[in-house]
């Protein structure tokens, strides 16, 4: 029998996916979601099924060791989502869309580089690029969990993006980040290679990051609090 932090977590999914289409990341059945449940499972949206017929008794509950249950089949891309959630203990969520402007680029079989300070809210120097492999292969998630270490989001060669988050919010935040960054970095590249920010003004801003909207952190420098 589901508990109410299950059900709870299914709603969460339809209202996800419905966020992902409502906002533009992705159209009809294209694009997937799932939330880890505990230690060796997840729930992820079915296979083939439109966002708007989502019921909660159509999200899957996917074991760590491949087996499901539920009345519907699992994703087609179950195994990257299994992958990286049983390995990634610091994220709780996915985010897979086909937006455009990340897909653009990765269909060129790039990342997006250090063009922009912003790159680094996805926990690095650049947003990589993993090569190209076959959807819902076992090479295409080996790919996905390199391009992903260290990072909360990857573009996949001649597919999509990959967004992940400490819960469902988080992670369709991330893939809406990586979007914008991508159309800005295509239009950039119109006028010719953008300037790319070094390595260590990165550095400075993944370090500013640490900190960014803590309200309970030391005020930036200059700053006094006026009691």
């Amino acid at each position: 029998m589901s508990t109410d932090r299950e059900i709870s977590l299914r709603v969460d999914l339809i209202h996800t996916c419905h966020a992902m289409a409502d906002s533009g990341l992705t159209f009809g059945t294209s694009g997937n979601a799932s939330v880890r449940l505990d230690t060796n499972s997840l729930l992820i949206t079915p296979t083939g099924l439109d966002y708007d017929d989502l019921q909660p008794e159509d999200i899957v509950l996917l074991k760590e060791n491949g087996h499901y249950f539920g009345s519907r089949k699992p994703s087609s891309e179950w195994r990257f989502h299994r992958d990286i959630l049983m390995s990634r203990r610091d994220v709780n969520a996915i985010v897979h869309v086909h937006s455009q402007a990340a897909t653009a680029l990765a269909c060129r079989g790039v990342g997006i580089p250090a063009f922009h300070y912003m790159v680094a809210i996805a926990g690095g120097e650049d947003i990589r690029g993993a090569p190209y492999g076959t959807f819902g292969t076992k090479e295409l998630s080996v790919h996905a969990l390199a391009a992903l270490e260290d990072r909360k989001a990857c573009l996949l060669a001649n597919h999509g993006q990959i967004a992940l988050g400490l819960d469902l919010a988080a992670a369709l935040k991330m893939a809406g980040e990586v979007e914008t960054l991508a159309s800005m970095y295509w239009q950039s590249c119109q006028g010719g290679e953008p300037h790319i920010l070094s390595s260590d003004e990165m550095q400075r801003v993944l370090e500013k990051f640490r900190t960014y909207g803590d309200q309970s952190a030391p005020p930036d420098d200059g700053l006094i609090p006026g009691g």
